[in-house]
């Protein structure tokens, strides 16, 4: 399976598809407008190891809510990923039974030489 879960308005997850053969191959999904389902975020964390690492921090909503003071549990970063589409780093590039999550140059190459 080669999916990327995505920001349609988000130009850094616009330039990293492009730098994936433009998306081909690939199944889409926009975040905002097909939001996550509990069990792909669950699907997510298996390959993931955590839901911490699917979360962003750098969402604006993170200090705003208070949530930069606060310590957060697993059960936390997850119920804030499905409440919140801003809070999952994006993009999330699933290829095969690999998971690249952010928008990293590391990360963006390791997905690139995968495929």
């Amino acid at each position: 399976m080669k999916k990327i879960y995505h920001l349609g308005n988000c130009g850094t997850c616009q330039k990293i598809i492009a730098e994936l053969n433009g998306g081909k191959s690939f199944e889409l999904q926009e975040i905002k407008s097909e939001p996550i389902t509990p069990e792909q975020l669950d699907a997510m964390k298996a390959l993931a190891g955590s839901y911490e690492a699917l979360f962003s921090r750098k969402a604006m909503k993170f200090r705003s809510m208070g949530l930069a003071e606060k310590t957060l549990s697993e059960t936390d970063y997850r119920q804030l990923i499905l409440d919140e589409y801003t809070f999952l780093k994006r993009p999330v590039v699933l290829i095969g039974d690999e998971i690249f999550v952010g928008n990293a140059p590391k990360t963006v190459q390791a997905a690139k030489a995968k495929l």
